[in-house]
């Protein structure tokens, strides 16, 4: 039997989430932020990503994505191997990481009751993408996406949230990649 979360059409724009394992709050530290935003920059330049909406919270990161030249779901899987690896070699070589050594217990555990992976997972195995097939649905994405740290608690107001494409909505300043701005 088939997911009911998937890819259908290329055509289409996807509200997708990318979860750590555990729930870790990976993302409190830059420089694994800066991967998240690297791997997206490359993906927009060579892989044909559109990104139009994201947020990066402390541990998953909502994204609103089409393509117009590739396959979704191949930008997607490659998106998420190479942040998974980047990551981990990053908390691997770190001197300074005071969780290290209790992300990667759970992340390797994890990893090694996973058949699909060899003996590590950072992301949880789905992204759960949800096509965006009405304008009322892809404005409550929007919506959703850039109230989830004011949700949280992290700010008052979504465009003060720093890792977040409301800044860019707002025009308040320029997020640290490009948008495709849903009008």
């Amino acid at each position: 039997m088939g997911r009911k979360y998937k890819f259908h059409d290329n055509t289409k724009l996807y509200f997708v989430t990318f979860t750590v394992v555990d729930w870790i709050d990976v993302f409190t530290r830059q420089e694994y932020i800066d991967i998240i935003y690297d791997s997206l920059r490359f993906c927009q330049k060579q892989k044909g990503l559109e990104l139009y909406a994201y947020c990066i919270m402390t541990n998953h990161i909502h994204l609103i994505i089409g393509t117009e030249n590739g396959v979704i779901s191949d930008i997607v899987r490659d998106f998420k191997s190479f942040t998974s690896r980047h990551i981990r070699k990053s908390i691997e070589n770190s001197n300074t990481e005071s969780r290290k050594l209790w992300m990667l217990e759970i992340m390797k555990k994890l990893g090694s009751k996973n058949e699909r992976n060899k003996d590590f997972q950072f992301w949880q195995q789905h992204s759960h993408p949800i096509e965006l097939d009405t304008n009322d649905f892809l404005d409550q994405r929007l919506n959703y996406i850039h109230q989830n740290p004011v949700m949280a608690g992290f700010v008052e107001k979504e465009e003060d949230w720093i890792n977040s494409s409301a800044g860019d909505y707002y025009q308040i300043r320029k997020g640290q990649v490009d948008l495709i701005i849903i009008e």
